[in-house]
């Protein structure tokens, strides 16, 4: 059954991320499905820390990019979500190719959101795994 209360598409998640870190860092969405999102960073100039490593910091943001549009798209038309807590265990580096992440929740109320993310080298190896908290904007009266 699907988590999604809001119209989603790749279409919709692209569009929502144009002219942000989203777009300049190539994050692009890849799946919606009826209860994750899954998106990917190139790992290239633009992404990698002065060792040739994806940067840590970018790992985190895919985590929070997918993360963050699973909890706005499955909350109620009129609601928000805004960040809360973001944390990271990096697990293996990746040198080259593509990171992908794919969010799914933990716990989704009425007022937090919780999203685990795991993301994996091209050779389908964990890099890093991150939960994100999110609060959940109630519409004002």
């Amino acid at each position: 059954m699907a988590i999604w209360q809001k119209p989603i598409s790749l279409e919709l998640l692209t569009q929502g991320g144009l002219n942000s870190a989203v777009s300049r860092l190539g994050i692009e969405f890849t799946e919606v499905g009826d209860d994750f999102l899954r998106g990917r960073v190139p790992v290239d100039e633009r992404t990698i820390q002065p060792f040739g490593l994806l940067h840590g910091g970018v790992s985190v943001v895919l985590a929070e990019t997918l993360g963050s549009s699973g909890a706005y798209y499955s909350s109620p038309e009129g609601h928000g979500a805004v960040g809360l807590d973001i944390n990271a265990n990096h697990l293996r580096s990746a040198r080259s190719g593509w990171v992908t992440g794919t969010a799914r929740p933990v716990h989704r109320g009425r007022t937090i959101q919780v999203w685990q993310i795991d993301m994996v080298n091209e050779a389908g190896e964990l890099t890093c795994v991150s939960r994100l908290t999110m609060s959940m904007l109630l519409p004002r009266k």
